[in-house]
């Protein structure tokens, strides 16, 4: 735990369920983070920009536990403001990287009944409803090293909603797909972040997802260039054009 009870009382007046204070992280003589601090609201999307090399991938696995800071702490917060390291909330976390993180020989609903099962202190979303949830049929007895790529992305989707994340981590989360089946993505993501969850997503398709965001968040050379209000936060909707893919057999 991290210590002090006003840091507590300020996330819990803020709404603040994550924190960087004064994060870097290199590796050797490379910085790939660079004296980050930041606070992500609940509730809020975040859209995080930056060239390739900038920091984007690196900013979400320190966020997600899976790497450490050099310097700094990152704190998650509980609802009640109490503090934790990524590494002891990861049950709170949700992940998704360019990797899907799915087994080749099992059909998704297989898959997602196994990462359910890692799950035992979580009330996991039915493995069926989180298929459908982004357009899969649960009943596809296809293996998912049979899938197409943009179901494939999917799939790993699903993966991570399954536990019903307070935080949800997407790393280029429109890679492979259409146009369609990215817009049914942004309706599911304004559904999943009105139940008070936060989203951080990067992307190089930045016109695709601003309309989720909140807040937009640039980096450049591993440190915070600019945050800048995005368009959800002041239009309170996605505001896009009428497109949804049915279930992708």
């Amino acid at each position: 735990m991290f210590g002090a009870e006003g840091t507590a009382q300020k996330a819990i007046m803020n709404g603040i369920i994550a924190e960087f204070a004064e994060v870097s992280k290199l590796y050797g003589t490379f910085v790939a983070l660079r004296k980050v601090s930041v606070q992500f609201e609940r509730g809020r999307c975040y859209l995080v920009l930056g060239p390739n090399g900038a920091g984007k991938s690196t900013l979400l696995r320190t966020l997600a536990g899976l790497l450490q800071p050099s310097y700094g702490k990152v704190r998650i917060f509980t609802a009640d403001g109490a503090a934790e390291e990524p590494m002891d909330a990861r049950e709170r976390i949700g992940y998704m990287s360019h990797a899907t993180m799915l087994y080749d020989e099992f059909s998704g609903v297989e898959n997602l009944r196994y990462f359910a099962s890692l799950y035992r202190e979580r009330d996991c979303v039915a493995p069926e409803e989180a298929l459908r949830s982004v357009g899969l049929d649960p009943a596809l007895a296809r293996p998912v090293g049979q899938y197409s790529q943009g179901m494939r992305q999917r799939a790993s989707l699903a993966r991570v909603l399954i536990s019903r994340p307070e935080l949800l981590l997407l790393d280029e989360p429109f890679s492979n797909m259409d146009i369609a089946s990215a817009h049914q993505m942004l309706r599911l993501l304004e559904t999943f972040r009105t139940e008070n969850r936060t989203i951080l997503l990067t992307t190089h398709q930045r016109e695709l997802a601003e309309p989720l965001a909140d807040y937009v968040l640039t980096l450049e050379a591993g440190a915070v260039a600019s945050v800048e209000d995005g368009p959800y936060g002041t239009r309170g909707a996605l505001g896009l054009a009428a497109a949804t893919a049915g279930a992708v057999r």
